[in-house]
């Protein structure tokens, strides 16, 4: 029996491991193949534009559905229902002939990731005990930081000589294998709130609420009037969520742990702190090295490896210290390197800095936050009950894409005010260049509000 346990518990690890692989593995990947689609299917700016936008505003406006649905009927079946439309939806994706298809499909592989992604996590916390999750949490983080690593390389050099398509098609092998492993060798099921109902006025609200933000926020640059009421009116939405979860009996998010426990909730800002602080950099450092340092693209992707590389490293070896000492002094340190490392990015980045310097500085943020991401999720995870871990992980997954919507809201507003519309080129340096060093400045600001929140959380302690 305890053989049949041990067995267990690595297929839930390993089929976690290639699902979180995967889906950031096909974001970036489709990001690079994004200019062949456009050319191939006669797409529009706007349309590739949607491609990638619909997928994330998917992904975030369901997460903590999944997450609590998770935890309602069972983890694994929600993970591997998840894992498996994501595959067929790859496959799918291959084939379109339009690029409407293409959009719809892609919004539709959105809700797959964001069914197996809401799980992952959770089943990692459900089927390890806590003296060994921090390891096993810091295994699943170096893989999708392996993701977002190989994603560009091998996306590119596949659109390149075999065409966008095989981009997708080099995806099924490895989601069929993992649907396979999952259905085939993962034992037993996790659902400690059955019996419990599933708050579908909340998730509606929530998902229309995270929606208007995420939209508006993407259209702050060329129609303000209305990206600024949409995102009001999203925010305003939000507002009445809260209200709505504080009044259900069985909520879709148990706002009130944000009431009980300063321990959770400062966590939570901490995650949303470091998300906002380096999900923008990679964007402004790609344009810095080609445009503003005259790099070539190949040249340029192999500086901006430094960070993705470190972090794969690096989060496995913090799981484990994760489970020897406090994982929140571990969080801190993390979140205090990544804030050196932006704090010295808005002061010495500029047309004439080394590029040593630059690749110091991408190398102290991807290891703050290397060290920071699995001890502050297994902080996260000690401060619900089991039967709450689905939406734990749901709510790590929407800090993670609130913190990108407002990293890049924060780009498209100073772009707009700065730059008035004008292209990235190398007429314009001088604008980009102080476009850059504001939204690096304003990172730097929003990392301090995060390390600020992590200090200021004191110690917790796990449950069992």
């Amino acid at each position: 029996m305890r053989q049949d346990s041990d067995a267990s518990r690595r297929t839930v690890l390993a089929t976690v491991c290639l699902a979180q692989f995967l889906v950031p593995f096909m974001f970036t990947a489709v990001g690079v193949a994004l200019p062949a689609m456009g050319r191939d299917l006669g797409a529009t700016a706007l349309q590739l534009g949607l491609v990638e936008q619909l997928y994330a505003l998917s992904l975030a406006a369901t997460m903590l559905t999944f997450g609590r649905l998770g935890d309602l009927v069972g983890r694994k079946r929600v993970f591997l229902a998840g894992l498996a439309l994501f595959t067929l939806l790859t496959a799918a994706l291959a084939l379109a002939r339009s690029v409407e298809l293409l959009i719809v499909q892609r919004f539709a592989q959105g809700l797959a990731a964001a069914m197996l992604l809401s799980g992952s996590m959770a089943l990692v916390a459900s089927a390890f005990p806590p003296q060994v999750r921090g390891r096993m949490l810091g295994v699943v983080s170096g893989f999708t930081y392996a993701g977002l690593t190989l994603g560009p390389m091998l996306g590119g050099f596949v659109t390149t000589r075999l065409g966008w398509r095989s981009v997708f098609w080099m995806a099924v092998p490895l989601g069929a294998a993992a649907c396979a492993l999952g259905v085939l060798r993962m034992r037993g099921e996790w659902r400690e709130a059955r019996g419990e109902s599933m708050d579908w006025r909340g998730s509606g609200l929530f998902a229309a609420a995270v929606s208007l933000v995420m939209l508006g926020a993407s259209h702050l640059g060329d129609r303000p009037g209305l990206g600024g009421g949409m995102m009001a009116a999203g925010l305003i939405g939000l507002a009445g969520f809260a209200r709505l979860e504080y009044r259900t009996t069985h909520p879709l998010l148990d706002v009130s742990l944000f009431a009980r426990s300063r321990f959770f909730s400062l966590s939570c800002v901490a995650a949303m702190g470091i998300y906002a602080a380096t999900l923008g950099v990679m964007f402004f450092m790609s344009l810095y090295l080609q445009v503003a340092r005259g790099l070539t693209a190949s040249a340029a992707g192999l500086v901006l490896l430094i960070s993705p590389v470190i972090q794969t490293v690096v989060s496995p070896l913090a799981g484990r210290l994760a489970d020897r000492i406090p994982p929140e002094r571990l969080a801190n340190l993390g979140m205090g390197v990544s804030t050196t490392g932006l704090v010295l990015a808005a002061a010495f980045l500029g047309p004439d800095t080394p590029l040593w310097l630059v690749g110091a500085v991408l190398a102290c943020i991807g290891l703050g936050v290397g060290i920071f991401i699995t001890p502050n999720t297994v902080v996260i995870l000690a401060g619900v009950e089991p039967r709450q871990y689905g939406m734990a992980s749901g709510i790590v997954g929407t800090m993670r894409t609130l913190g990108l919507a407002m990293s890049m809201t924060t780009v498209t507003l100073v772009f707009s005010l700065l730059m008035g519309g004008q292209a990235v080129s190398p007429q314009t340096v001088p604008g980009f260049l102080t476009s850059m060093q504001v939204c690096l400045a304003a990172f730097a600001a929003y990392s301090c509000v995060g390390l600020g929140a992590s200090l200021g959380r004191g110690a917790g302690k796990a449950k069992g």
